[in-house]
């Protein structure tokens, strides 16, 4: 269970912008943003799963592409001990290789954004399907693109697309994005509608832990990443 916004320009020629927000069980050991593939591959930024070695967020800035891995529930026939690591996902990707009709993971919702526009692939355990995104401001979690079923899409994606709209901002493009974050943890991290989020409530082990912002354009790929102060707590962060 992550939380991704992502703004698509009307120009392509201006950078695709996206902000990240991980969920994660804070004992799965995992290795901040760095080039953890030399021999694999090689020119590949990311966040990397310490235990699987795969990534959560993978990028080739020569290449002006990204991807951003986020859970989604599926129809539970795979068997445990045939399941693969989500985490090749977004590592192919970024590579620029072509995913699998029929991936032998868990269910997952992939962003992918490169040089010719950015889209969802989606996997379900029955089908897979690709959203493309047109211009304008999104919003994924655990469901679809801008789902209106996910309550902190409906509560905060009309924020999202009012913030930022692309003038430049002292210290960054994002923080009128982090703006809108902060105003969203005056909830519990237990809430429905927060994107800072604690899950132990519901039986799962998972607490927002890490933020990561990205622009993605012709000139390549700026992404920036800051873990939070504590696990489920929001406070400054420093890209």
């Amino acid at each position: 269970m992550c939380t991704v916004v992502v703004r698509v320009p009307d120009d392509p020629r201006h950078p695709t912008r996206m902000i990240a927000v991980r969920d994660e069980d804070p004992e799965r050991p995992w290795d901040p943003l760095g080039t953890w593939w030399p021999e694999t591959h090689p020119g590949l930024v990311g966040v990397r799963d310490a235990r699987a070695g795969g990534a959560w967020l993978a990028a080739d800035p020569a290449a002006s592409r990204l991807a951003v891995l986020l859970n989604r529930e599926d129809d539970g026939t795979l068997p445990d001990d045939a399941a693969l690591s989500r985490g090749t996902l977004p590592l192919a990707s970024a590579a620029g290789e072509s995913l699998d009709a029929a991936p032998r993971t868990r269910g997952f919702n992939l962003l992918e954004i490169d040089a010719s526009g950015s889209r969802v692939v989606s996997w379900d355990g029955v089908a897979r399907r690709a959203t493309g995104l047109a211009p304008g401001t999104h919003m994924i979690a655990h469901d679809d693109v801008d789902d209106p079923q996910t309550a902190r899409i409906t509560a905060w994606l009309p924020e999202f697309a009012v913030a930022g709209t692309g003038a430049a901002t002292e210290g960054g493009w994002w923080h009128e994005w982090l703006a809108v974050i902060d105003r969203s943890a005056a909830l519990a991290a237990t809430d429905d509608r927060a994107i800072i989020r604690d899950h132990r409530h519901i039986g799962i082990p998972t607490l927002s832990l890490l933020v990561c912002v990205a622009s993605v354009g012709p000139d390549g790929v700026d992404v920036r990443c800051a873990p939070l102060p504590a696990p489920g707590t929001w406070g400054p962060l420093a890209f």
